[in-house]
């Protein structure tokens, strides 16, 4: 079967990996019940990552005619004599709209139905997530039909934070050989020193036993050497000065450690004034070395700090960079955290307020989970800042979300 590109933009790119099958059409039927046949309908779905039915509605829906997709026996039929040429390009339009990341344009994305009845596309390749026009037909027949599940994505995601712990075993054993070579020579001078020790003392030992006389003055000249530890004011001054030198360079260290994190925000903010693709943000913190909580830490205060009021107002605008930067398990947490103590700042009382205003945004946008959010809250008035001010103003959005959850709940 002959093979095409993904999308009309890589339709020359000799090295392009992701490919689907070329439309292949039969006319069947005459009179009014002329249909058209989208033969292998089933496996351009497949390459695209999308349901048969999607293509077979979008078609029908563009040319206004009807259209049914089989599911035991996988036909595809649209009402009409229509060209292969001209379903073609529908489906490019199709891929456009409901495959191709809006961000990077990579086809490996996917569906995802908010909470708010939203249809999204979520990019694997760069985290972007792309904001279907819901005006389109076809967003209600994805409503009402949404995509099944994919399974074995916790499994997917153990499997991809058990190889970073392997990465990271791997590393620290490089660094440990590469100490070891460092020692090496030092080791080796003292490993000659030893054996030409031994050596002396064995040829001592095969050597005519010296005479008695000789042994004597050995030992006189032993005992004439003295043993002593320099008392003078300088000797003392100059220990002093040398353990001075360990204790400052141990305060340097100290506080090149403490200036750490405010160096990361830095970096961040220079980051982020490049304009760079908002794409490209994951790929960036996927680079830095420092702990997940640390860059969340950062990136939540290079975008927001100085913000005073009107801050929900600035994570709505914003809510893209915070979409890219969630990496793995453990992502919704290390935001959340970052949101409470950039809230627990001395100054920011004021914008304290809108906390509940923030996590509904994030909470809509399906950037944090309702699980989470409560994990969180728990956690919090359990925690070291429990007297915190943040915890009253999140309050109300937490009681909104539990009684939400009752109200599911007793309709089930």
């Amino acid at each position: 079967m002959a093979l095409q590109n993904i999308g009309a933009s890589n339709r020359n790119d000799a090295f392009y990996r992701y490919k689907m099958p070329k439309m292949v059409t039969k006319i069947e039927g005459k009179g009014n019940g002329i249909k058209t046949n989208i033969v292998n309908n089933v496996e351009i779905a497949k390459a695209l990552g999308r349901p048969a039915s999607y293509t077979t509605k979008y078609f029908g829906c563009e040319l206004g005619a009807q259209s049914k997709f089989d599911e035991k026996t996988g036909t595809s039929l649209v009402n009409g004599a229509h060209s292969t040429s001209k379903l073609a390009s529908l489906l490019e339009a199709f891929i456009k709209r409901y495959v191709q990341c809006y961000g990077c344009g990579n086809p490996e994305t996917e569906i995802v139905i908010t909470k708010t009845q939203m249809v999204n596309l979520k990019c694997a390749a760069c985290g972007f997530i792309s904001e279907v026009d819901m005006r389109d037909k076809l967003t209600t027949f994805i409503l009402k039909n949404p995509p099944e599940a994919k399974k074995g994505g916790k499994d997917k995601k153990a499997m991809r934070r058990a190889e970073k712990e392997r990465l990271k075993e791997g590393e620290a054993a490089d660094e440990a050989q590469k100490k070891l070579k460092k020692k090496a020579p030092c080791n080796g001078n003292g490993k000659e020193a030893s054996s030409s020790m031994s050596k002396n003392h064995a040829s001592d030992e095969d050597d005519i036993s010296p005479k008695h006389d000789e042994v004597d003055g050995d030992e006189d000249e032993d005992d004439g050497i003295q043993w002593q530890t320099d008392t003078s004011r300088e000797a003392a001054e100059k220990r002093m000065k040398e353990q001075l030198s360990a204790v400052t360079a141990e305060m340097v260290m100290l506080s090149v450690e403490e200036e750490e994190p405010k160096n990361l925000v830095k970096v961040m903010r220079e980051y982020l004034k490049k304009d760079s693709l908002i794409s490209e943000l994951k790929t960036f913190i996927s680079s830095l070395s420092d702990p997940p909580q640390d860059v969340m830490d950062a990136l939540v205060n290079a975008l927001f700090d100085g913000v005073s009021k009107g801050f929900a107002e600035e994570v709505t605008k914003k809510k893209k960079y915070l979409a890219a930067a969630m990496q793995e398990d453990g992502s919704q947490m290390h935001l959340l955290n970052s949101i409470g103590s950039f809230f627990g700042k001395k100054g920011n009382e004021e914008v304290g307020k809108e906390v509940a205003l923030v996590l509904k945004e994030l909470y809509d946008e399906d950037i944090v989970e309702e699980e989470c959010v409560l994990e969180w809250y728990q956690k919090g008035l359990k925690g070291v800042d429990k007297s915190s001010s943040i915890w009253k103003n999140v309050k109300p959005f937490v009681v909104w979300l539990q009684s939400a959850e009752s109200e599911t709940e007793g309709e089930d």
